[in-house]
């Protein structure tokens, strides 16, 4: 079983587990947004380089530029600008958010022979449709498929279904885990998942 031990049968450890599993997963989703809005200052906005009238004695208010913020066309002021966001989150944190989404989706795991994800000599989509369908799979469902090692072949001949995601037992990640209706696991795969991630626990 995929490290019940560092689980307990209360309900606060439970809960402390769930908050764990969000926290990591929204530490993920803010490093990976990219904030590439941008705007453009007083400075950046081309032309306003002659004041637009005198300073005094024409009964308008005085103005040094046609691009100032309060003119329509004009800068912005604190608007986005591109830059970096980065949260840190523990790798013991990290690896127990993975593991605790892997028990809390343990009904949903389904276990198979190793040689059955590494067959696969030759590019084509209908075998893994073959093997899904073998599983009750259907299309529509969200099926992730934890390898043991990477296999290029079977990578290619699973990119063109959308629902279908492949990744390693040493490169788990939570976002797949937790959309996943389905995850198909191997023995040799859960061995390394527990030398990789259960190791702190030991």
């Amino acid at each position: 079983m995929i490290e019940e031990k560092i689980f307990l049968q209360d309900n606060e450890r439970k809960n402390r587990a769930v908050g764990l599993i969000h926290r990591i997963y929204l530490t993920q989703l803010k490093n990976r947004h990219q904030h590439t809005a941008s705007t453009k200052t007083k400075s950046e906005v081309s032309g306003g380089g002659r004041k637009p009238w005198k300073q005094k004695g024409t009964g308008q208010a005085r103005a040094g530029s046609i691009r100032s913020p309060l003119w329509v066309g004009g800068g912005v002021i604190f608007g986005p600008k591109p830059h970096t966001v980065s949260k840190k989150a523990n790798k013991k944190e990290r690896r127990l958010a993975i593991l605790s989404a892997l028990y809390l989706k343990k009904k949903q795991i389904i276990f198979i022979d190793e040689n059955m994800l590494q067959e696969f000599n030759t590019i084509k989509t209908k075998n893994i449709c073959e093997l899904l369908s073998k599983l009750n799979f259907t299309l529509n469902q969200k099926v992730l498929l934890i390898v043991s090692k990477p296999n290029k072949n079977f990578y290619l001949a699973a990119r063109n279904l959308k629902n279908v995601q492949i990744t390693t037992a040493n490169c788990l990640n939570i976002e797949q885990i937790l959309h996943s209706n389905h995850i198909i696991l191997s023995n040799t795969s859960l061995e390394l998942i527990n030398s990789t991630y259960g190791k702190i626990y030991e």
